[in-house]
């Protein structure tokens, strides 16, 4: 061939040249999908709720650059993650006369603030992930683990309450251990009850723990 260069040389050449582009072309979908892949994990951290199912913000943690904090329960020895504030005035009273008016609850049988996970993101459970609920005696949440005197109770801490807080007993899919605000945090209801209650803990002889005046 002319030029010095040979029929050899001229189809190793080709074959080169063809395995390059051979190459890119099987590289390209690759970039492709690993873009592709990342986009959608983007799309679904922003799919992941910003509010519980009540109307409170999720909170990442506790007791660090948070709304939810740990806090005592006073007169129980045990302590709870909850949302500071009005919320934890209003759920620290909830567990207070239930430990008192329902049944005593030992260590490891109360939780609060629990991190946000799982598929399920739209039932009442789900609003441990904001602190705006507790779990007591969270092994006790089938339908029928309280006895009917404990449901009394229970229903009349609840309706102290004045429909601020829901007992997971009433829902379609029962959970007689969860307790939860059932008023959103702009609801007026919130602040009122909170300041009742701190009102009435702050008075000798009233608040949760203080026998009920039989009437006369």
């Amino acid at each position: 061939m002319n030029n010095g260069m040979s029929r050899r040389t001229v189809v190793r050449t080709a074959a080169v040249l063809s395995a390059v582009a051979a190459v890119g072309l099987a590289s390209a979908p690759t970039a492709a999908s690993a873009a592709d892949t990342a986009e959608s994990g983007r799309q679904g951290a922003a799919k992941q709720p910003e509010t519980t199912p009540n109307g409170w913000p999720v909170q990442a943690n506790a007791d660090h650059d948070t709304q939810v904090w740990t806090r005592a329960v006073a007169g129980t020895g045990l302590h709870v993650p909850v949302w500071i504030g009005d919320p934890e005035a209003i759920l620290l009273h909830v567990v207070r006369r239930y430990h008192y008016e329902v049944a005593e609850i030992r260590s490891g049988e109360l939780t609060g603030w629990q991190k946000a996970g799982g598929a399920d993101t739209t039932s009442p459970g789900a609003n441990t992930a904001s602190g705006s609920a507790v779990r007591i005696r969270p092994g006790a949440s089938a339908p029928g683990s309280l006895f009917p005197l404990e449901r009394t109770a229970v229903r009349d801490i609840v309706a102290d309450c004045a429909g601020v807080v829901r007992w997971g007993g009433d829902d379609d899919r029962a959970d007689e251990s969860l307790f939860y605000l059932d008023a959103g945090p702009r609801d007026p209801r919130v602040r009122a009850l909170a300041d009742r209650l701190r009102e009435s803990e702050a008075a000798p002889g009233q608040g949760a723990g203080h026998p009920v005046p039989l009437a006369g």
